[in-house]
């Protein structure tokens, strides 16, 4: 019995505001047949007298007139009367919850498709957020991170995306892309592993320290590894041999007038030198991806080969 009791209690517990909506109907369904049948009244006398009551709005203009009558109205008021005031503060408090998820990046449910996935946190990242939320794309930051340092349009699920768990609720099978970034080598490692195993086909790239790690990841599968440290001091020393180094960068990626695009090559080029495409092609190529490595055929003049893509500048839509 008591079992019974607890798996009840579960269920209930499990849905309180469908419990206390029907507990409502019919203790005032219950209260509109009684007060039909000792005022003698019809049915729809009574609901109306039960509900106006139940809602406390009472007009006065249907009431009891004999003692039965009114015995009857105190245990309506007595019981639907908080009923439906339950029901209205759980369904408030309800909301209010669903809310307070998504504002903390407890809500782990995504209504997004076709996204950016972004898998760990660190001062690049929010940095990298920013820019994101300027060209207005879908992200997903999976982060155990606090809110407050998240761009408000980045959709956040708080979380540690070393877990397989956390891994699993952001559906990277969904991405179009994934960045794997974190506080340290080794997370971004298992990170990346457990991001693999769940959506095999993602295309990925990480952010990384150590060449090793690159070394591994590229093992993986994950062909594009980058360090914002050795970036950042390899486009430093550069900038000391030619002061312009920095700005020629910033002006190929941070402009808003044209932007940075990687294209499949069209098929007529195949077999051509790149020199000769570059000087047919009516806008700026900058180099060549042959094989996952960027040529921009300084040293050579490599052959265009038709699984090949381009690097090219394009005006802003």
């Amino acid at each position: 019995m008591t079992l019974l009791i607890s798996l009840l209690w579960k269920r209930v517990r499990r849905h309180q505001i469908l419990f206390l909506i029907i507990l409502s109907l019919v203790t005032m369904i219950l209260g509109a047949i009684l007060f039909a049948w000792t005022q003698g009244v019809r049915f729809f006398t009574g609901l109306y007298w039960a509900i106006t009551t139940a809602t406390t709005v009472g007009y006065g203009d249907v009431t009891p007139h004999n003692t039965i009558g009114r015995i009857v109205a105190m245990g309506v008021m007595l019981t639907t009367i908080p009923l439906v005031g339950a029901v209205f503060a759980a369904w408030a408090a309800a909301l209010a919850s669903i809310q307070l998820r998504r504002v903390l990046g407890m809500e782990h449910r995504l209504n997004v498709k076709d996204f950016l996935v972004v898998y760990g946190f660190n001062d690049t990242v929010a940095h990298l957020l920013n820019e994101l939320v300027d060209e207005e794309q879908e992200v997903v930051l999976v982060a155990d991170v606090d809110p407050a340092r998240v761009p408000a349009r980045i959709h956040l699920m708080v979380g540690d995306p070393t877990k397989v768990e956390t891994v699993k609720k952001s559906h990277p099978e969904r991405a179009r892309q994934a960045l794997i970034a974190g506080s340290s080598d080794g997370d971004i490692l298992m990170t990346a592993v457990l991001v693999k195993h769940a959506a095999p086909n993602l295309p990925q790239m990480a952010m990384v320290q150590s060449t090793k790690v690159a070394g591994a990841l590229q093992d993986l599968g994950i062909r594009h590894t980058i360090s914002a440290d050795d970036l950042m001091g390899r486009t430093l020393a550069k900038s000391l041999e030619t002061p312009h180094a920095a700005d020629l960068l910033l002006g190929l990626i941070g402009t808003d007038r044209y932007q940075l695009r990687e294209r499949p090559i069209q098929p007529e080029w195949a077999g051509q030198p790149l020199s000769q495409v570059r000087k047919n092609y009516p806008g700026v190529l900058l180099g060549l991806v042959h094989d996952g490595s960027v040529l921009v055929g300084v040293e050579h003049d490599p052959v265009i080969d038709d699984q090949d893509a381009v690097l090219i500048l394009v005006p802003e839509q």
